[in-house]
């Protein structure tokens, strides 16, 4: 199960300083993040206590609704360069966009949307992401928990989806901490692996923007 991972410390890091950055409002529910190594892989709220010269961890925060609105409009994205660009999903128009390498993040105030690529010799599985990018993931996001994977069936085919929980990074201003819900899928075609990871806090009810995200990933 040798795979190529081109991206994985690259999406972790942006992962977590990106996460650190935005601790403040709405949510996305449900795991996901970059390939088997994070970020998405996981993407996701990766951090633990950060900011201050307190060590100590902070409490975590009783998270707000923090719904995406049902008004919320969705736009295409594609990557604009690299060697992995043959692909188009919907992220939420207006969202603030960073990108590093091949991994790039939406979000905005707690919600946030991960996409990363890279090549993979093999098609990602139910148990390659068991035993690869759980304990990765393990060892990056604070408090990570209720690792459950399964495969789901999207507009684009068969996709792996991971689910978990863990912390966000502690705000810097505030020095709050979020308990975070992940939807991280693997999609795969021909040598090349896109993981797309959703999150936001536990209690936001986002099914619906989640699913019109997943829904529309497609292959060039």
């Amino acid at each position: 199960m040798a795979r190529v991972r081109t991206f994985g410390v690259v999406g972790l890091v942006l992962a977590a300083a990106v996460t650190a950055g935005c601790s403040g409002g709405t949510s996305g529910s449900g795991p996901s993040s970059s390939s088997r190594s994070g970020p998405a892989s996981t993407a996701a709220s990766t951090g633990g206590s950060s900011g201050g010269s307190d060590s100590s961890p902070a409490p975590t925060e009783s998270n707000p609704p923090g719904d995406i609105p049902d008004n919320q409009a969705f736009v295409a994205y594609q990557p604009s360069g690299g060697a992995f660009t043959a692909f188009t999903v919907k992220v939420p128009e207006g969202w603030a966009r960073t990108s590093q390498g091949s991994t790039t993040v939406f979000t905005d105030k707690l919600n946030r949307v991960q996409i990363s690529a890279a090549a993979a010799s093999n098609a990602p599985t139910t148990g390659s992401v068991a035993n690869e990018v759980v304990p990765q993931l393990r060892g990056h996001v604070s408090k990570f928990a209720s690792p459950k994977v399964s495969t789901v069936t999207r507009k684009a085919g068969t996709a792996v989806l991971l689910t978990y929980q863990g912390d966000s990074a502690r705000d810097p201003v505030t020095g709050k901490v979020v308990r975070d819900a992940f939807e991280r899928y693997a999609f795969y075609r021909q040598g090349h692996e896109v993981d797309l990871t959703l999150s936001g806090p536990v209690n936001a009810d986002n099914v619906d923007p989640w699913r019109i995200v997943s829904d529309s990933f497609a292959w060039k």
